[in-house]
């Protein structure tokens, strides 16, 4: 079964796509954690990285490129990134949302922060990634019709998220639906 799980920064895409790869004992592909690994080797902040990505497509490119042939080549995994719903055609598509003050909390409390520069950072970033999304690759980060799932974070917590996400992973592996692809 392939899986992708993608929504805007602190929305939650990481910690659910890690519960749901533990429960089906899935391997999970973060595009993010690339683009996190990418900016760090080079001593760079996200919101500097994400310049340098406006700057040199080949960035965005080869993350992209990746996670196709992964989507394409292998069984049993989550994607999850931004543009994973976009990237394997075949898969269970979800979008994880919620408001961005919720969303900046969340980056606050991992990232040791203020509120105040989190906010700033994470609408730079998005801002940045949506213009470097619609010209790379001709898409909208906010048409969201691609998506088979859509769920508010903050309405569930990942617990409860995952436990949703669960049930329609389990109906489409009963009854051998035509994005399963080999169940665990």
């Amino acid at each position: 079964m392939l899986i992708t799980i993608s929504g805007l920064p602190g929305s939650g895409t990481t910690t659910v796509s890690s519960l749901l790869a533990k429960s089906y004992g899935m391997e999970l592909i973060s595009a993010g954690e690339v683009f996190r690994t990418l900016a760090k080797e080079r001593g760079l902040t996200l919101a500097e990285f994400g310049e340098l990505a406006e700057k040199d497509d080949s960035i965005d490119v080869q993350i992209d490129k990746r996670q196709q042939e992964i989507a394409a080549t292998r069984n049993n995994i989550i994607l999850e990134g931004r543009l994973a719903g976009h990237m394997a055609p075949h898969a269970l598509k979800v979008w994880i949302k919620a408001h961005i003050e919720v969303r900046v909390q969340r980056i606050v409390g991992r990232e040791n922060t203020s509120f105040q520069q989190a906010f700033e950072e994470t609408l730079e970033r998005e801002a940045s990634e949506a213009s470097r999304y619609r010209e790379i690759h001709g898409i909208d980060i906010n048409d969201l019709s691609v998506y088979d799932i859509v769920i508010d974070s903050h309405r569930w917590d990942q617990f409860q998220i995952a436990h949703i996400l669960s049930a329609c992973i389990d109906t489409l592996i009963n009854k051998g639906g035509e994005r399963t692809v080999e169940s665990s």
